[in-house]
């Protein structure tokens, strides 16, 4: 019985990762607002009803795509991180930059699912609880990277306006706990600018405006790091 099971579940595993992956190209075909069971269903030759018992509806089958999207993208960059991290030694803002070029690698690797989960909503979804903890974990990623230099060489803390210190508090105990008030709107900051710097090179903004890319990005995210307080480095000797 236990092997018989085993065959179902790896079935159903593969028919998954087939629906999943036509989606994807249908993604990068026709754009999510287009995506659609029944065309996923005639492509993979499926009664549409066999594969409404794997995603009962479209907006199942975007969670999943945008889960997966999430997912991945943290993964390159908390590999980024452990491959820099490993070494005590490396300096809090090698660690940054790391991770933000891992952000970038992936998102010019994979640009219809970035597109899926940073570029334009789709009309009609509303995304679920579900997809928070994986939309979390580059922002988490960063959060350490801080909190490793506070804890370490220090900080260089940013202004903070009085106004929003009641925000900056809040914003430390919900996720950044530990750090001083003053890092939380520089990291939320730095955040949204990292993905604004990718999206406008996967986008085409940077057009006729910015041709050295990558060496643009690299001081951009290296102007973040001092946003967020991130020591220099002492000169090498």
């Amino acid at each position: 019985m236990s092997t018989v099971r085993g065959a179902r579940e790896r079935a159903r595993t593969e028919i998954t990762a087939a629906i999943k992956d036509e989606a994807r190209r249908q993604l990068a075909a026709e754009g999510a607002a287009k995506l659609s069971l029944r065309a996923v269903a005639r492509e993979l030759g499926m009664a549409s009803s066999a594969l409404y018992r794997y995603f009962p509806s479209r907006d199942d089958l975007l969670t999943a795509l945008i889960v997966d999207a999430y997912d991945s993208l943290g993964a390159a960059a908390e590999a980024a991180h452990a491959r820099t991290g490993a070494t005590a030694a490396a300096p809090p803002r090698t660690c940054w930059l790391a991770v933000c070029r891992a952000v970038r690698v992936w998102a010019l690797a994979h640009p219809h699912e970035y597109a899926l989960i940073y570029g334009s909503p789709v009309p009609g979804y509303a995304a679920p609880a579900s997809t928070v903890a994986p939309a979390s974990r580059v922002g988490l990623v960063l959060i350490a990277i801080v909190r490793s230099a506070h804890q370490g060489p220090g900080l260089a803390l940013p202004p903070l306006a009085p106004a929003l210190r009641p925000e900056a508090e809040r914003m430390v105990a919900d996720f950044a706990p530990g750090l001083p008030p003053e890092v939380a709107p520089a990291l939320v900051a730095a955040w949204a600018q990292l993905v604004g710097l990718v999206s406008f090179e996967l986008f085409g903004q940077f057009h006729r405006v910015v041709e050295e890319r990558e060496a643009f990005f690299d001081h951009a995210v290296e102007r973040l790091a001092h946003e967020v307080g991130l020591p220099v480095p002492p000169p090498a000797r």
